[in-house]
């Protein structure tokens, strides 16, 4: 153990990946080190990396960067998707000491010895096929929600995406065990869990198997049962594994709140086709038409990609028009990005970076419109909120249970509490503001005012 040292951690992407920089933190706290926030003096820098997007790629060399300006001497340790990746590029970085694979970097400890900046930088990845045990990880004390992996890696191929190559085959946790760390997870005082994976739909998976132990389905009937958690939310699910039990279970569910994440990329099923997506277009909206029929409160959100190789003014039209037509709440826009070892960079007829853009910029004013519907939609109606810990500029944030985002001035007796709320109006920037407030289940019925 190296006592008295400090160490720093910056995330990149998703939600998986703040989970796993958590359990990796917990690591270095085992042997004694101590967390301190990135920017600050520290001994080691440890930065776990994205690749969905070139910008995560850039990100990563400006941390980079930004850590050394702060702390010279300081071991700089990458990991994560980019890491597996790309090694010998982010190995040629300036500055990096260690580049840790999927399959070395929990055991990260490992590989330190002490944190004296190396001559050369050392890479430590493996195969890929070689990934093929599943780590379970969390996060606690960083938010007021946790994230709880309970899946990784995925099977399917889809044309322009590197994630099989960043984190190997479907494997999952057992229920068992997932059920132990959500008990963990609330004996930390945590009210609300994210389950997150690479394709959670995909749970109970292992790798060379076609058989499934367990399924997603099971796994949410499971967790409902844990005492201490008030809320528990899918991250995101693809729409094929999305099926009519699992909505009705989440409907009814005592626990599991009425929000969705469904990637949907193209509402272009000639676009799909060629995504190498396991849906058409029809069956994504079958599915939004289910959730709203069951729960017209529920919020939906989905991912959609602009600029791929061979989508015309019309196949983008026609994308456009669905997804106007589609009782979601927001969307994530993703521009298109040609990406190394995926089929998709063979295709022709590539769309021109500017017509990408503007794209991107078309659906993004869609998601600001729908989104403010939605929001619009539930004024005057009663949800539960949950505020979050952080003091922004004097405020205060919360969700509600289908997604809400509202804000008040801070008061740190409302941090990690439950609040009955009737929102009455939306401010400009699309958010429910509020003025007073009372923990949930109190006689007093909340009202809110812009």
């Amino acid at each position: 153990m190296l006592q008295g040292k400090k160490v720093s951690f910056h995330t990149l992407g998703c939600k998986l990946n703040f989970s796993e920089t958590s359990t990796i933190a917990r690591l270095f706290a085992d042997n004694g080190y101590t967390k301190t926030e990135l920017g600050t003096a520290t001994d080691v820098v440890v930065i776990n990396t994205c690749s969905v997007t070139e910008n995560a790629d850039k990100e990563c060399k400006r941390i980079v960067r930004s850590a050394l300006d702060t702390s010279p001497d300081a071991l700089v340790v990458i990991v994560g998707c980019y890491a597996q990746l790309k090694p010998t590029e982010i190995a040629n970085i300036p500055g990096v000491d260690l580049v840790l694979g999927a399959a070395e970097k929990f055991k990260i400890i490992n590989y330190i010895n002490d944190v004296k900046k190396r001559e050369q930088t050392e890479i430590h990845s493996c195969e890929i096929d070689s990934v093929n045990h599943f780590i379970d990880s969390y996060s606690v004390a960083e938010r007021t929600r946790s994230f709880l992996k309970v899946q990784d890696g995925c099977d399917y191929t889809c044309s322009y995406c590197t994630i099989p190559l960043a984190r190997g085959a479907s494997r999952s946790d057992s229920i068992t065990n997932v059920l132990n760390n959500a008990r963990k997870i609330a004996a930390h005082g945590v009210k609300e869990i994210v389950l997150t994976g690479v394709n959670i739909g995909d749970f109970g998976k292992q790798p060379g198997s076609k058989n499934y132990e367990h399924n997603f389905l099971e796994l949410i009937s499971a967790l409902d049962e844990v005492e201490g958690i008030e809320r528990f939310r899918i991250s995101s699910i693809e729409p094929n594994l999305l099926s009519d039990e699992i909505i009705e279970h989440v409907a009814q569910s005592k626990k599991f709140v009425p929000h969705f994440h469904i990637p949907l990329q193209s509402g272009s099923d000639k676009i799909l086709r060629l995504m190498r997506r396991r849906y058409r277009s029809n069956l994504y909206a079958g599915r939004v038409q289910k959730i709203k029929q069951l729960m017209p409160h529920c919020c939906i959100g989905a991912d959609v990609i602009v600029g791929f190789p061979t989508e015309t003014e019309e196949d983008f039209k026609h994308s456009f028009d669905f997804i106007h037509s589609l009782d979601v709440s927001y969307l994530h826009v993703f521009t298109y990005s040609e990406r190394a070892n995926t089929d998709a960079i063979e295709l022709k007829n590539t769309v021109p970076v500017n017509i990408r853009k503007q794209r991107n910029k078309m659906l993004r004013n869609l998601s600001v419109k729908k989104l403010r519907q939605f929001y619009t939609h539930h004024t005057g109606k009663t949800h539960t909120v949950l505020f979050e810990a952080e003091n922004n500029n004097g405020f205060i944030f919360g969700f509600t249970d289908n997604y809400i985002k509202v804000k008040t001035v801070y008061d740190n007796n409302l941090v990690n509490q439950l609040c009955q709320v009737e929102i009455t109006a939306i401010d400009a920037d699309g958010i429910a503001l509020i003025n007073s407030c009372k923990k949930k289940y109190e006689v007093e019925r909340i009202m809110y005012h812009a």
